[in-house]
């Protein structure tokens, strides 16, 4: 019997894991290229502008079996993490700013794993430069020391800069800001510092230059853009001094004084020189070369110059010494040298004012009377003063001057030297006015000009005025306005005037007139100004209401002066209404208003300003009345003759109304008046003859004239076409046929024309007021033979006046007058302006019948049998 081996679940697990293990493969990186961005990062190189967060590569690789992989970043410890990557993706991110010059390679560890096999590889991520570093300078700060006489050209420093970037970035040129300005060059590649050519140093001119040194890197990318950075420093150069330079004085121009009490040996002044060279300077010796007359001597070492002799000894005003100031080298050898000029002068001592003298002696208050506005340019010869200084030279001299109200006198001379006698002079006339000041008082000063003590001394010049007529009376305006009632009695207060003259005693007392038109109600009080009506005078407003004349204001002297006088009389409600004569009766057509009017003679409103209404009225309730026209109207329902009949039984339609004008005045007056009015109704048949029958229907002799110059206008033109039809007939070779008159219809005017053809005034005399001129004998015959005469017209009716110039109405019935041989349209023309005469009648009237004739031709046909 065989022996079958059994084979358990967990056995069997157990031999495929066996199996699988043997067959698994570990993963692996794909190859890397030079400039490839996935695989396993060998060979990789990143600029150290890379921004943080840029996805700088991707790791990727496979696994034999298919199985998907993950990856993975480390760090050997104590390494700065700067990539972080997708374990599944293997998307590597740049997360910590890189720095080449800080570290230029970066050691990471990458690894791929199947989750069975972890593959690890340490590559090397090589960082580029960017143009991030400015230059920097080394063994700062620049400080040189430079001899004055180290020659032009010379190289006096070298200046160094580095910058950590590679290539152009890394490169540096300097160059010197303000180079015009500098007395310094360097070059541009080595930094060498030298002395412009052509160019010194003087240490007595300028001690300390400074150099302002740019360096500049070459250039380069940094994120994306060309960068260039530079650095400045400031190069100190001190310039040593060297013996190359004479002394000099300071302080110059020198003076000195020796006054009349100093003391034999005292020192006048002290002279300074000291060597040119500051650096190390030498010691100075003084002397006097000449000029001294063995009157002066100087300190050899201190430059002190002091005077040897009194100063009553000395014989001349002024010495003028040369100085000599020599170098002393450390070795007692004297080597170069220079000159000053010290000028002094002997003067005597300031030590008396300037003093006033009248002619008693020495005197402080001078007084003078005289009269006011005294010529310009007067002097005043009352004031004998004179004025003295007995110092001797500068100390002797002095300024005068007026102290006190400027521009009204002057004082000469101005300036003085030892004495002089003083004059005092009118300047301002104006200004010495006894009403303003009736004393005048200056101060007369006298002070020195160049001494230090500027002593001096004052003098009172006292002047009393005397009064002049010299003002005119002079009233409080140029005119004068007044209102005063027109119901003032007689004698009443209208206004007050008020002068003044200046002047003192009888000068200044005044007296009052008035003068002129206007003046003869008015009288003036003489001494008060009061201006008031004449005893008999009565003011009216309606009469007069405006006075103007003028008055006087005169002093005993006989000066004067004027002032207008304006006076208004005030209106004063005293007039009542009164209505026109002709409003006892009025004819009203229905629809339309009848107007009453009353005057009221006051001359200002509201006083002449006058409102109607209607008192009483029979029947009541049926006029309007408008308060400030006095147009009376029917109530609105009172449309016909029906709608009255049935309010009163009249039938002759007279209502009676008492209407009243009333003023607006204080108190207010009030007329009354009856007025009867006619009621009509507007004719059916409207046209131009109805409405002038109406206006005219109480002026019948006005219609018979008109009636009468119509029918002598049909006349008229009857005449005028026959014997123009006859003369044409006659002179024609052809025996023209009967013509047929064709009658042309034209659009009728409207009512409006029709009623302003009958609106014209009665003339006095017809005849004169129509008359036709010789125009007419232009007219051309109807066979167009313009070498006929037309004979003169004989005498006919005047013509009535020609329509206005309104364009007709096609719903208006025609107008049409009749003829022998047919019947003529009005034509509408423009109306031309109206002029004052007969004339534009004239004229119009023949355009008129010009134009009728031409239009006659044009409508008639051709002949026909």
């Amino acid at each position: 019997m065989k022996h079958v081996r059994h084979f358990t679940p967990s056995l069997f697990l157990s031999l495929v894991r066996v199996c699988l293990v043997q067959a698994n493969y570990a993963p692996y990186f794909f190859d890397n290229g030079a400039r490839s961005t996935n695989g396993n990062m060998a060979l990789l190189s990143l600029s150290e502008d890379t921004p943080v967060g840029t996805h700088v590569y991707t790791l990727n690789g496979t696994d034999p079996e298919g199985d998907p992989v993950t990856y993975d970043l480390t760090y050997e410890a104590g390494s700065r993490r700067y990539f972080s990557v997708d374990k599944n993706l293997g998307n590597v991110t740049l997360i910590k700013e890189l720095d080449r010059e800080k570290e230029d390679e970066i050691e990471v560890i990458v690894s791929i794993s199947d989750g069975l096999s972890t593959v690890s590889e340490k590559v090397r991520i090589l960082v580029t430069d960017a143009n991030d570093e400015s230059p920097e300078f080394i063994n700062t700060p620049y400080i040189v020391e430079v001899p004055e006489n180290t020659p032009s050209s010379s190289s006096i420093f070298k200046i160094e800069a580095v910058d950590k970037d590679t290539g152009s970035g890394g490169s540096i040129t300097y160059f010197l800001q303000n180079i015009h300005a500098n007395k310094f060059t360097i070059d541009r590649h080595s930094g060498v510092l030298r002395i412009k050519t052509g160019v010194t140093l003087d240490y007595e001119k300028s001690r300390t230059h400074f150099a302002v040194v740019v360096a500049k890197d070459g250039g380069g990318k940094l994120r994306g853009d060309n960068k260039v950075f530079s650095a400045t420093t400031t190069v100190t150069i001190n310039v040593q001094d060297v013996q190359d330079t004479p002394p000099m004085f300071i302080g110059t121009p020198y003076y000195g004084y020796v006054y009349e009490d100093t003391l034999a040996g005292s020192e006048v002044l002290t002279v300074v020189a000291l060597d040119g060279d500051r650096g190390k300077p030498n010691s100075i010796h003084y002397c006097i070369v000449n000029g001294s007359e063995g009157s002066f001597e100087i300190g050899n070492t201190t430059g002190a110059i002091s005077v040897v002799k009194s100063p009553n000894q000395l014989k001349k005003e002024v010495y003028e010494l040369k100085v000599q100031a020599s170098e002393v080298s450390q070795e007692g050898d004297i080597s170069e040298h220079t000159f000053a000029m010290v000028t002094i002068r002997v003067v005597d001592l300031n030590n008396h004012p300037p003093t006033f003298y009248g002619e008693n002696g020495p005197q402080n208050r001078f007084e003078l009377t005289m009269y006011e506005h005294p010529p310009e340019g007067e002097i005043l010869r009352g004031l004998k003063i004179t004025v003295n200084d007995s110092d001797q030279g500068a100390n002797a001299k002095f300024n005068l001057r007026l102290v006190g109200p400027g521009g009204i006198f002057r004082v000469v001379p101005q300036t003085v030297l030892n004495e002089a006698q003083v004059t005092i002079i009118v300047e301002n006339s104006a200004a010495i006015d006894y009403e303003k000041f009736k004393v005048l008082t200056f101060k007369l000063l006298a002070i020195e000009v160049n001494t230090p003590e500027k002593f001096s001394s004052t003098a009172d010049i006292v002047i009393r005025l005397l009064d002049t007529n010299d003002n005119v009376p002079k009233f409080s305006s140029d005119y004068y306005i007044a209102r005063i009632p027109e119901n003032s009695p007689g004698g009443s207060n209208v206004v007050a005037v008020t002068a003044t003259d200046p002047d003192s005693g009888l000068w200044g007392e005044i007296k009052y007139s008035i003068y002129g038109t206007g003046a003869d109600l008015f009288l003036i009080h003489p001494s008060t100004g009061i201006i008031y009506t004449q005893p008999w005078a009565v003011l009216d407003a309606e009469v007069n209401s405006k006075y103007n004349f003028y008055v006087k204001a005169e002093d005993t002297d006989g000066k004067y002066s004027l002032a207008e006088v304006f006076i208004t009389v005030l209106d004063v409600n005293d007039h009542s209404p009164e209505f026109n004569e002709n409003i006892q009766e009025k004819t009203m057509i229905i629809g339309s208003p009848v107007k009453i009017e009353a005057i009221d003679q006051d001359a200002e409103e509201p006083n002449n300003i006058v409102d109607y209404s209607i008192m009483q009225a029979d029947p009541a309730n049926v006029f309007d009345i408008d308060q400030s026209t006095g147009e009376i109207k029917l109530k609105s329902y009172i449309r016909s003759l029906d709608i009255i009949h049935n309010i009163t039984k009249n039938k002759d339609c007279i209502w009676s109304l008492v209407v009243q004008a009333k003023d607006r005045g204080s108190p207010s007056f009030s007329t009354t008046a009856v007025l009867k009015i006619d009621i009509t109704e507007e004719t059916l048949h409207k046209g131009p003859m109805a409405a002038f029958l109406m206006q005219t229907k109480d002026n019948p002799m006005k219609a018979l004239g008109v009636l009468a110059g119509v029918m002598g206008i049909m006349v008229l033109i009857t005449i005028m076409i026959s014997t123009a039809m006859f003369w044409r007939n006659k002179r024609s070779n052809k025996i023209m046929p009967v013509r047929r008159i064709i009658k042309k219809r034209q659009s009728p005017p409207s009512r409006a024309v029709r009623m302003e053809w009958l609106k014209f005034k009665r003339p006095s005399n017809a005849a004169e007021k129509f008359v036709i001129e010789d125009d007419v004998k232009s007219l051309h015959n109807e066979n167009s033979n313009n070498n006929i005469q037309v004979p003169p017209m004989p005498p006919s009716a005047p013509l009535p006046p020609p329509p206005p110039a309104l364009a007709p109405r096609s719903d208006a019935p025609g107008w049409r007058v009749p003829t022998v041989s047919g019947s003529l349209t009005p034509k509408h023309v423009i109306k031309p302006p109206k002029k004052k005469g007969h004339s534009s009648t004239h004229n119009a009237l023949v355009s008129e019948l010009k134009m009728r004739f031409e239009k006659r031709n044009a409508t008639i046909g051709e002949p026909h049998i």
